[in-house]
C-alpha cells in the first residue's frame, strides 16, 4: 500500500488549499479513507472519513462548513478541498486508509 499527499503550502488566513492522496496497492474502492492532521505539540485529530463509494462523508466539527472530501474512484485519489483556513489549521495533513498512512503535507495558514 502506498499513499501519497500533495498539495500542501503556505496561505494565508481565509484562503484555500486543496490536498490530494494518492494511492495505490490495494482495491480502492473498497475501503474507507481519511484525512487527519498534526499540529505542532499536538496530538494528531481525524479530520474526514469517506466511504469506499463515497456516499458516506463525515467532517469533524472543527472543519465542517470549511472542508470537502471527495474521492474518484477511477483515479485512485482522495481529495481534501480546504477553504476558509485559519491559522488554527495548520498542521502536517495526512491520509490515510486501514492501518496505513501517508507521509504528510504541510499546511501553514499565516499572514
Amino acid at each position: 500500500v502506498q499513499l501519497v499527499e500533495s498539495g500542501g503550502g503556505l496561505v494565508q488566513p481565509g484562503g484555500s488549499l486543496r490536498l490530494s492522496c494518492a494511492a495505490s496497492g490495494f482495491t480502492f474502492s473498497r475501503y474507507d479513507m481519511k484525512w487527519f492532521r498534526q499540529a505542532p505539540e499536538k496530538e494528531r485529530e481525524l479530520v474526514a472519513i469517506i466511504g469506499g463509494a463515497g456516499r458516506y462523508k463525515h467532517l469533524e466539527p472543527s472543519v465542517k462548513g470549511r472542508f470537502t472530501i471527495s474521492r474518484d474512484n477511477d483515479k485512485n485519489t482522495v481529495t481534501l478541498q480546504m477553504d476558509s483556513l485559519k491559522p488554527e489549521d495548520t498542521a502536517v495533513y495526512y491520509c490515510s486508509t486501514q492501518n496505513y498512512w501517508g507521509q504528510g503535507t504541510q499546511v501553514t495558514v499565516s499572514s
